[in-house]
């Protein structure tokens, strides 16, 4: 992908912050529902490019006087061992990450929270390890007829029996790991609490996307919906906002949905009376944006990648047939086809010269191709010695470094060491994934400066494209995320190279 900017993220940070500072006017408290990802927000970065991906963090920062952070998480996702793809940890993983980032950058995260708790074994040790850490949590347990009965959860029946969490700030930031961890009941008990106190609290929700302001149809909107086609949500036009003020705005259809039922639990409390979901928000992403044509064609390739990331995980049995049927629909909605990813195409033509032109049918031929940001691409293909995402990666720094392609960068007898190590311990892999690769490279760059000049180009496979014609290995994905690269495949019904 081009590298161009179409978002401002500077001006970005100043009016948004400077919209939440506003909100929180004529309340004692505000607890503001944080949806996304608070820490390395990719998917932002990819759609919106100009983002970085702790912008919200500089937000915070911004605020940080004013505010402290919760986090929250459910009983149900620990005791299931849910897993964030992107990190390839589970979300309580992701919980001790995420803390430990923010705390690095200054901010306060001043509890934990383990929401839909109904005597989760694996909760409970959570929130034992979270204490032992120093890290103040609790327990809010499910509620019966949560969220219809909303007699019973305004009452000390519901919210009534959820601990009251003690802040000291004047804005409250309520966060997660993922859709569903209890951000909004969390902060609809906290205002119970407050309005027997005489605390006059409010509720706002910071979400970059769908971006309200922007058409349904836009790219970056629908490239929303593809990130969350494993949940189904789908963006919608506000009917709250269109018949409240006559102005068309988006949302998608889980607040949409909710909102009739959190309306009545806030007027019921004695609290503010939005007039729609849409009202409730506090995000000014379109701000940001100062070129919409390439803000489109980046979200456009968002909605590609998470097509073949769905497919995987349907492989996986992540996901089922209805999240593919949902993706392949905004594909066709978008006129998209897998190969408007220029390294789809690279990969597999490079796959079929290689079939039409080899003697040795004794291993499967795989190619991989990267796309750098000046629009670059380069291909590489499987050997004895390396996978074909280690060829590539050897050959594009080769590229970049001025290094020509016959010059080898690693001894053949070095490579031939880690092999015959990888034999006597039980391996069956016999050539260098990304992530041996790069170790031997920087044992290369010791005596020869071919690889130690290649070496010094890594930096600029950030944010570059690449795809493979098969599942890689463990040791190639965690070494392309490792270098920052965006990565799809191709997978077939065996997970065997195609």
């Amino acid at each position: 992908m081009f590298d161009k900017k179409g978002f401002d993220c500077d001006k970005y940070l100043e009016v948004q912050s400077r919209e939440i500072l506003n909100r929180v006017d004529g309340f004692d408290k505000l607890y503001l529902e944080f949806g996304g990802k608070i820490c390395d927000d990719f998917h932002a970065m990819r759609v919106l490019p100009g983002y970085k991906p702790n912008t919200k963090i500089k937000m915070l920062q911004m605020i940080k006087d004013s505010s402290e952070i919760v986090f929250c998480i459910s009983a149900k996702d620990i005791e299931n061992r849910r897993i964030r793809g992107d990190f390839n940890l589970t979300y309580e993983d992701m919980v001790l990450k995420s803390v430990k980032d923010l705390r690095s950058f200054g901010l306060n995260v001043s509890s934990v929270i383990i929401n839909r708790f109904s005597g989760e074994k694996k909760a409970l040790k959570f929130q034992e390890f979270l204490r032992n850490m120093g890290v103040r949590s609790y327990l809010q347990k499910e509620i019966e007829g949560y969220p219809a009965d909303v007699e019973k959860i305004v009452s000390e029946e519901g919210y009534g029996q959820n601990p009251y969490v003690e802040t000291s700030k004047p804005i409250v930031v309520v966060t997660g790991v993922a859709p569903g961890s209890g951000k909004m009941s969390f902060c609809l008990s906290q205002m119970y609490h407050d309005s027997k106190e005489a605390i006059k609290s409010g509720f706002a929700k910071f979400e970059t996307f769908p971006i309200w302001n922007l058409p349904m149809e836009h790219p970056v909107n629908i490239a929303y919906e593809a990130s969350t086609a494993d949940i189904g949500d789908m963006n919608m036009v506000d009917p709250y906002h269109l018949n409240a003020y006559g102005v068309s705005s988006i949302n998608y259809n889980r607040d949409i949905e909710n909102f009739p039922i959190l309306q009545s639990i806030l007027k019921k409390m004695g609290y503010q009376d939005y007039k729609s979901p849409t009202d409730m928000g506090v995000s000014r992403a379109k701000d940001g944006i100062f070129d919409d044509s390439v803000i489109s064609r980046a979200a456009s390739q968002e909605v590609i990648r998470r097509y073949f990331r769905h497919k995987k995980e349907k492989l996986f049995g992540i996901v089922g047939k209805d999240t593919i049927d949902r993706i392949e629909k905004l594909m066709q909605k978008m006129d998209l086809v897998e190969t408007d990813r220029r390294v789809v195409g690279a990969s597999r033509m490079t796959v079929e010269e290689n079939i039409l032109s080899r003697q040795d049918d004794s291993i499967f031929c795989c190619a991989s191709a990267i796309e750098l940001c000046d629009g670059r691409i380069i291909t590489g293909k499987n050997s004895n010695f390396l996978h074909s995402e280690s060829a590539v990666i050897l050959n594009t720094l080769k590229e970049l470094s001025g290094v020509p392609q016959d010059i080898h960068l690693i001894p053949e007898n070095l490579i031939q060491g880690i092999v015959e190590m990888k034999k006597n311990f039980g391996g069956d892999d016999n050539s260098l994934d990304v992530s041996e690769l790069l170790v031997a490279l920087a044992i290369s760059a010791g005596i020869n400066p071919s690889a130690a000049k290649a070496l010094e180009q890594i930096p600029l496979l950030k944010n570059s494209e690449m795809h493979v014609t098969y599942i890689p290995t463990k040791g190639d994905d965690e070494g392309i995320r490792n270098l920052g690269i965006n990565l799809t495949m191709d997978v077939d019904m065996t997970g065997n190279p195609i």
